[in-house]
C-alpha cells in the first residue's frame, strides 16, 4: 500500500461499534479484510458473534423509546450534519472503497456523492412525516392518523456498494426516529465502520446505531429476527438470502424490505439514438464493474440495427482499461473475490459452448487481483446459463429481436423484475412499452435510474417495498388510528 492508502486504512476504526461504544468482539476473533485487486491483506477486523449481536440489539432496545421523541427536527440536522462530513471527507472515503471493493476510486468518489444525498434526502423528510385529521362520513366522531416509528430495526448491506446500502437504509430510520443494527458485508466492513463513526461525530446518540462486521451472518441474524424485539428488517442481497429472511421475519410478524436480485433486459429499437443507446448501455452494464443488481443483464437490440450495435459496444467495452482501481486512467477494477471470477467465466465459457461467439474479452485479465475482460458476446443461446442468471460481472450479451411484441415478451421472461431499459425516439412506443415490462423501475432512454429522490425497488423476485422517495420513510413507518367521540355537531 501506498502511503496515503496505509494512512486511509489506518485512521479506521476495525472494532465493533456497539450501543456508542468502540469495542472487540466479545471472543476476541477477527477476520481478515482483503484489497480484491491484489489480494493482499489490508487488515484484521473484529468479527461479532452471537454476544455482541445481541448486547446491539439490548443498546438499540433501551434507546428506541427516546430516539422515536427526539423532536424531527433534531433528527434531520443530525443527518444533515453526516451529509456535510461525508462530503467533506469524499477523498478518504473513496479510496478506503477502493481498497475493499476494487471499483474505481472515480466511481468510489461518486458512490460518496451518491450516498452523502441519501443522509441529505431523509434529513428533509425527517420534518415532513404527516399525518391527518378527518370528520367521521356520519359525523358522529373523529379520525386521528398518526404516524410512528416502526422500532428497532435490522439492517443487512451488501459488498458492492458498501457506503450508499448503508445510507438508503440508515437515512429514513434515523428521519422515522428507529434505532438500528447494521451488518455489512464480510467483504467490505470498513466503509461501515467509518460511516459509524462519522454519525456518531454527528450527533447520533449512543444506542441509536450500532455496527456489527462478522462472519457469521446466519448464526447472528436469525437470533435476532427470532428474539421479538426487532421489528424491522430491511436487506439488499441476493434472493436466495431475501426468501431465507423473510422465513425468519415469519415467526415475529416483521415488516421487511426486500431490494433482492436482478436480471435486467436493455431493449434497442431499431428508431433509436444509437450513440445515445451505447451510451446508456455502458452505463447500465459497466457500472460498478457491471457488480450491480440493475446492471443490463440482458442486452436486446431488434434485428436491423443488432449488428452495428453489437460493433459500437464492442469497440467501447474494448477500450476499457482494466486494473487497479487506483492506478491512474483504470476504467474496470476486479471483482470482489475469486468465487464471483470463477461464476463470471463459468457463464461465459457456459454461453460460448452453446454458440455463443465472443466479439470482444471473454477472459480473466492479468495480474493477481479478480481481474475479467469487459465482454460482448453475440449470438447468446436463450437457453444458456447467461439468459437466466444475474451475471455480476462486465459481460454484455447482445440478443435481436424482431417485433416490439417479441422484445417485450423475452424482456419480461424472467423470474426478477427490479429494472428494464428501453432506447427509442417513438415516444408512445417508450410509454407503451414502459407500460408493459414487469419491472419496478424503467429507464426510457436512459442508462441509470438510481436517484435518492425516486423510489427504487422491483416486483416478483426482486423484492418488497421501495427505498428513497417520497416512500422510502413509509418503510420505517407505522400508521395508528385514533377514533374521537363525543365530537359530533
Amino acid at each position: 500500500m501506498s502511503e496515503q492508502e496505509a494512512r486511509v486504512v489506518a485512521q479506521v476504526e476495525k472494532r465493533l461499534f456497539v450501543g456508542g461504544t468502540w469495542r472487540d468482539a466479545a471472543s476476541g476473533a477477527t477476520f481478515p479484510v482483503e484489497d480484491p485487486s491484489t489480494r493482499e491483506v489490508l487488515c484484521e477486523v473484529a468479527d461479532a458473534g452471537k454476544e455482541d449481536a445481541f448486547d446491539a440489539l439490548d443498546a438499540a432496545h433501551r434507546a428506541q423509546e427516546s430516539w422515536s421523541r427526539t423532536a424531527p427536527r433534531h433528527r434531520s440536522e443530525i443527518l444533515y450534519r453526516g451529509y456535510e462530513l461525508l462530503m467533506e471527507r469524499q477523498e478518504d472515503l473513496a479510496v478506503l472503497m477502493t481498497l475493499e471493493m476494487g471499483k474505481p476510486v472515480a466511481e468510489a468518489k461518486g458512490e460518496i456523492a451518491y450516498a452523502a444525498e441519501f443522509l441529505r434526502w431523509f434529513s428533509e423528510e425527517a420534518v415532513r412525516i404527516g399525518g391527518g385529521f378527518s370528520v367521521a362520513p356520519d359525523g358522529r366522531s373523529r379520525f386521528l392518523v398518526m404516524r410512528q416509528a416502526v422500532g428497532p430495526s435490522m439492517l443487512i448491506t451488501p459488498w458492492n456498494f458498501p457506503m450508499a446500502m448503508g445510507t438508503r437504509k440508515i437515512g429514513p430510520a434515523v428521519a422515522a426516529g428507529c434505532t438500528m443494527i447494521l451488518k455489512p458485508a464480510q467483504q467490505t466492513p470498513l466503509s461501515a465502520l467509518a460511516l459509524a463513526g462519522i454519525l456518531s461525530e454527528a450527533g447520533l446518540p449512543e444506542g441509536v446505531l450500532s455496527v456489527i462486521p462478522t462472519t457469521d451472518a446466519g448464526g447472528i441474524t436469525e437470533p435476532l429476527l427470532t428474539d421479538g424485539r426487532i421489528r424491522k428488517v430491511s436487506f439488499t442481497g441476493s434472493t436466495p438470502v431475501g426468501r431465507k429472511l423473510i422465513e425468519q421475519s415469519a415467526p415475529q410478524v416483521l415488516r421487511t424490505s426486500m431490494e433482492l436480485g436482478g436480471n435486467a433486459p436493455f431493449l434497442v429499437f431499431d428508431d433509436a439514438d444509437l450513440d445515445a443507446a451505447v451510451d446508456g448501455a455502458m452505463l447500465a452494464k459497466m457500472r460498478n464493474i457491471g457488480e450491480a443488481c440493475t446492471a443490463a443483464n440482458r442486452i436486446y437490440a431488434q434485428a436491423g440495427i443488432a449488428e452495428e450495435f453489437s460493433r459500437r459496444l464492442a469497440e467501447r467495452m474494448g477500450a476499457l482499461r482494466v486494473g487497479r482501481g487506483l492506478d491512474e486512467g483504470v476504467d474496470v477494477g476486479p471483482l470482489i473475490d475469486e468465487k464471483a471470477l470463477q461464476k463470471v467465466q463459468n457463464l461465459v465459457d457456459d454461453a460460448v459452448s452453446r454458440g455463443a461467439r465472443v466479439v470482444v474479452g471473454g477472459g480473466a485479465g492479468e495480474g493477481p487481483g479478480h481481474f475479467f475482460q469487459p465482454t460482448v458476446l453475440a449470438d447468446v443461446p436463450v437457453e444458456s446459463e447467461l439468459s437466466t442468471t444475474e451475471i455480476f460481472g462486465p459481460v454484455a450479451p447482445v440478443l435481436p429481436f424482431e417485433t416490439e411484441e417479441e422484445a417485450v415478451r423475452l424482456a419480461n421472461d424472467t423470474e426478477y423484475g427490479l429494472v428494464s431499459y428501453l432506447y427509442t425516439r417513438d415516444l408512445d412506443r417508450g410509454l407503451r412499452v414502459s407500460e408493459n415490462l414487469d419491472a419496478g423501475m424503467v429507464g426510457l432512454n436512459q442508462g441509470v435510474v438510481s436517484n435518492p429522490a425516486a423510489p427504487f425497488g422491483g416486483v416478483k423476485h426482486s423484492g418488497l417495498g421501495r427505498e428513497g422517495g417520497n416512500v422510502g420513510i413509509d418503510e420505517f413507518l407505522e400508521t395508528k388510528y385514533v377514533g374521537i367521540g363525543g365530537l359530533s355537531s
